[in-house]
């Protein structure tokens, strides 16, 4: 009877101490990787080729497989949506693109979505989803400078640093996130500034935070409205307007508006030269097409520009807009989505200074 008791209380014993090892060992998070192509999946002839290569050619399972360390900070399966050259990204695969992240967001036992990237448009799908996913949940945009090929490849450790960001719970709320070179950046500000560094990526306002051997590290929050606040909602999309950036230089041709308006460009990105400036050949043009119905909206070609409304020329009085800070590439995203929702100025002007 002793025997039996004594066998009793170690079985308990054992069972009490497995119930606390298990209440006390943290839960790995759900991290899905959504691929579509790019340098990150990338493969050059030899080690010595860093900018020349063929892009887009190692699938997504592949490049699980070559970190092992992503088991150790989460559950990970990957998901091949496209295997392209980013440059080939087109508003159907925009809105394939964001369908398919608003999906799995809405799945309970998903943690986060990590969105591995060609860098030549990275800044455009970044700031789009920024705009159409309602949640919290982390998404992450990554890409590489180099194919895993060669020397010194930065994909690796990207990867890495974005399942770590997708699966923490610092940056639950905070929009789409970009993760490269050690930097998080906020989707809405990231742009690509050089074509042959790992250090491409960067923020006219700055980086967000860094991520360093496996921890994030937090500096500032973004304070513009996206995902959860949007107005903008991914579930409700079909289609997107035609919106054309002209490039804005010294003795250009008037004939690119109208060539713009004739291939069906429901707005112009005027890609000016400092403040948005327009030549004053270029005025009347514009206040024609304007006049026309296709809108107007003021941007710079300038790096880290802003511009300023009323300022260079009377936005007010030629009812244009103008671009705030983001550039032109990421004022053509917010004027397509703004453009499914009103074809006034006014609210036009307004989303560019909320988003």
């Amino acid at each position: 009877m002793q025997t039996l008791l004594r066998a009793t209380v170690a079985v308990a014993a054992t069972w009490t101490l497995t119930l606390a090892q298990a209440q006390t060992t943290p839960t790995k998070p759900t991290v899905v990787i959504v691929a579509t192509g790019g340098t990150i999946a990338g493969a050059g002839a030899t080690s010595a080729n860093s900018a020349t290569y063929q892009a887009a050619k190692v699938p997504v399972e592949k490049l699980i497989a070559g970190i092992p360390e992503l088991n150790d900070i989460a559950t990970v399966r990957g998901e091949q949506v496209f295997q392209i050259a980013s440059e080939s990204f087109t508003n159907e695969k925009l809105l394939q693109l964001g369908k398919h992240v608003s999906a799995l967001v809405k799945d309970p036992g998903v943690n986060g979505v990590v969105v591995t990237h060609g860098t030549d448009t990275l800044e455009e799908t970044s700031f789009f989803l920024n705009l159409v996913v309602r949640t919290d949940k982390p998404i992450v945009m990554v890409g590489s400078m180099r194919p895993g090929t060669s020397m010194s490849a930065d994909g690796m450790l990207n990867l890495y640093n974005a399942v770590v960001l997708a699966g923490s719970p610092s940056a639950r709320g905070k929009g789409v996130l970009v993760a490269m070179n050690d930097d998080i950046l906020s989707g809405r500000d990231a742009s690509k500034r050089v074509n042959i560094k790992t250090s491409a990526f960067s923020s006219p306002w700055g980086a967000l935070g860094m991520v360093v051997e496996g921890k994030a590290y937090w500096f500032r929050a973004p304070l513009k409205r996206h995902t959860m606040n949007s107005e903008f909602d991914i579930d409700s999309l079909t289609s997107l307007p035609e919106v054309h950036i002209v490039y804005g230089s010294g003795n250009m041709s008037t004939e690119l508006y109208d060539a713009a308006v004739k291939a069906g460009a429901k707005a112009i990105i005027h890609a000016g030269t400092g403040n948005g400036s327009v030549a004053n050949y270029g005025v009347d043009p514009l206040k024609r097409i304007r006049a026309g119905g296709v809108h107007i909206v003021r941007s710079s070609r300038v790096g880290d520009g802003f511009v300023i409304r009323n300022s260079e020329q009377p936005d007010d009085k030629y009812d244009w807009v103008v671009a705030h800070d983001l550039n032109p590439q990421k004022a053509k995203i917010l004027t397509a989505l703004a453009l499914t929702r009103t074809n006034n100025t006014g609210e036009l002007q307004r989303m560019f200074w909320e988003y």
